[in-house]
């Protein structure tokens, strides 16, 4: 019910929108906005149906009854851009609603009423009345499907991509315009270590290690990133751990104290310098999370974690703008990750800070402009965009079941 109080332990999916009253915690989006990392939640901010609790209890006052969430707004907003039909069909419609009944008036006046006037055996006219309704109703141009069309059909699914029927692909030549996705359609959706620099040179050897072993300690998806640095290699022991809420963690690593932590736990600290400042500035404008190793005497090494671009996504970009198809991208990610990725493969355009209803206006400005419009995509939160474009294409393997029922190719 609205304004009733609900507790969401770690590892919890939230059930209902809601702000955050008591607690801090790290909240998985992807569902819902395909943010590849978690978002750090505190009083006062809005947390998402369908999304994940991680690290830390919260408790949230509801704000949205189950059939106004965030949620069931993404999926009544696929339900109406399925049902929107594009004009020549509506026209399509329309006529065949005249026009059918019109062809079988026409068939049973000569059949039955021009006998009475013309003269002749019933068995001719009726004959002539079949004749109309072959001519009139080419029933088997529309039922037969041409040979092109299953060929077509077969070897896209030789080559592992399903397509839910001929129209779609005869109209897939027709776009001029892609939009995409970013996590888990030009990303791999999994947060990975880019960046390692050392800033203390006594921990040139060491700092790694130690990050990776305080890492190794949280289920956090950027400690587990740097966790996974460390290889084959035991971590070290971890004593006196402590998971720091919305700012990283520490431990004592053979009777030192070290923090593994974010901008804000350095801020805290008194330890970020300018030109650490400028470090850290760097790096968070090409879209990548940075954590820093720290002890008491101030910051030993500095980690970035992001998203890393498929091998693949480069040359696919490259192959739609040989075929003269522009495109954009659609993220829900923070607008400096969604450039830089957008760079890195040679995508025309990106726009960041999308929720799944800013997607599906993005899709309808462009059919407003006159553009033939697909969608590519793999989760909940791109559903509504696939349904609205006329060709959706589905990451299956890594697509969530309502992106990909929702999508025309797969």
């Amino acid at each position: 019910a609205l304004g009733a109080l609900v507790r969401v332990r770690p590892g919890e999916r939230i059930g209902l929108d809601g702000e955050v009253l008591v607690g801090q915690s790290s909240i998985d989006q992807a569902p819902i906005t395909g943010e590849s990392l978690p978002v750090e939640k505190g009083p006062g901010d809005k947390v998402f149906a369908g999304t994940i609790n991680q690290s830390g209890a919260l408790e949230y006052r509801v704000t949205a009854a189950a059939g106004q969430s965030t949620l069931a707004r993404i999926i009544k907003a696929v339900e109406e851009a399925q049902g929107a039909r594009a004009p020549t069909q509506r026209f399509v419609d329309q006529f065949s609603r005249i026009y059918t009944p019109v062809v079988f008036a026409l068939a049973l006046a000569v059949a039955l009423v021009a006998p009475l006037f013309f003269g002749g055996l019933w068995f001719d006219w009726i004959y002539r009345a079949l004749v109309l309704l072959v001519v009139a109703c080419p029933c088997a141009l529309v039922i037969s499907t041409p040979v092109t069309i299953v060929s077509g059909l077969a070897a896209a699914a030789r080559k592992g991509i399903l397509i839910k029927g001929g129209v779609y692909l005869e109209g897939g030549r027709k776009l001029d315009f892609v939009a995409l996705d970013k996590t888990g359609t030009i990303t791999h959706g999994k947060p990975v270590q880019t960046d390692f620099r050392v800033l203390d040179a006594r921990f040139e050897t060491t700092a790694q290690h130690i990050a990776a072993s305080l890492g190794g300690r949280s289920d956090h998806p950027v400690s587990m990133a740097i966790a996974q640095q460390a290889g084959e290699q035991p971590l070290a022991e971890v004593s006196e751990f402590q998971a720091l809420v919305g700012r990283g963690v520490s431990g004592k690593v053979d009777g030192v104290l070290y923090h593994l932590g974010n901008h804000r736990l350095v801020e805290e600290l008194g330890l970020c310098s300018p030109e650490l400042e400028a470090q850290l500035d760097e790096l968070e404008r090409q879209g990548k999370t940075v954590v820093l190793l720290l002890d008491a005497s101030g910051p030993l090494a500095l980690f970035a974690v992001a998203d890393t671009v498929k091998e693949s996504s480069r040359e696919a970009i490259a192959q739609l703008h040989a075929l003269g198809i522009k495109t954009v991208m659609l993220t829900g990610d923070n607008p400096h990750t969604a450039q830089a990725i957008a760079a890195q493969v040679g995508i025309d355009e990106a726009r960041g800070n999308l929720l799944p209803a800013d997607k599906l206006k993005a899709i309808e400005g462009l059919y407003a402009k006159g553009h033939r419009v697909g969608m590519v995509g793999d989760g909940i939160n791109d559903a509504p965009a696939l349904a609205r474009a006329e060709i959706g294409f589905a990451m299956a393997a890594a697509g969530t079941d309502t992106a990909i029922e929702t999508a025309t190719w797969r």
